[in-house]
């Protein structure tokens, strides 16, 4: 009896000190990928079954803490990026790539559709050596099989410090559905899209 008392009080102590959940957390592993505007790389990953949290942000630059507006200046050396926490047990990190390759234009460096500058570049961010071998496998087939004929310029490079972006970008897709609709569409991002790898199943 004492036994199952204390095995309570252990439980309880755990989930008020948060110490279940940081296991749980342990479990998720982190991928990092730029594509362009983040508010559009959010949206695509989020509907990925098994992608915990996407995190709008700014990697793979010189700046400590850049603002959106050191960013968007594109002289601090960093991308628009998004950082996603995923479950390996839901989702592979081989078929994220598939999505991060599909709602990109692999075929241009340092822009994506009508926003131009390395902070826009696209880019797989690689966390470990298995993500890096991963993503080179992916690339070198994407190689052989794409449906267009440019080449594919899309960097693949090591993760570095990620600095979240303003809260005003989290999430901007669902906060402010209409102006980010309008400016997607204006954009040429779907259009360019389906110009590359053809109408989404």
């Amino acid at each position: 009896m004492k036994n199952h008392f204390f095995l309570g009080v252990l439980v309880v102590s755990l989930l008020a000190t948060g110490a279940v959940g940081a296991a749980d957390d342990a479990k998720l592993a982190k991928a990092t990928f730029a594509g362009g505007c983040f508010w559009c790389m959010e949206e695509a990953l989020d509907k990925v079954e098994g992608v915990v949290s996407t995190t709008s942000g700014y990697t793979g630059g010189r700046k400590a803490n850049p603002t959106y507006e050191d960013v968007s200046a594109g002289e601090t050396g960093h991308a628009e990026a998004v950082e996603i926490l995923y479950d390996p047990a839901k989702v592979t990190y081989a078929r994220i790539l598939e999505v991060f390759w599909r709602n990109i234009d692999p075929t241009v460096p340092d822009r994506q559709f009508c926003d131009r500058g390395s902070q826009y570049r696209a880019a797989i961010f690689y966390h470990d050596e298995t993500q890096k071998r991963l993503a080179e496998d992916s690339k070198k087939a994407l190689q052989k099989s794409k449906p267009f004929k440019e080449l594919i310029v899309t960097e693949i490079v090591p993760a570095g410090a990620f600095y979240p972006a303003e809260e005003y970008h989290q999430n901007f897709y669902e906060k402010n559905p209409l102006r980010y609709r309008v400016y997607k569409y204006n954009c040429g991002r779907a259009q360019r899209l389906q110009e590359l790898w053809g109408k989404k199943d």
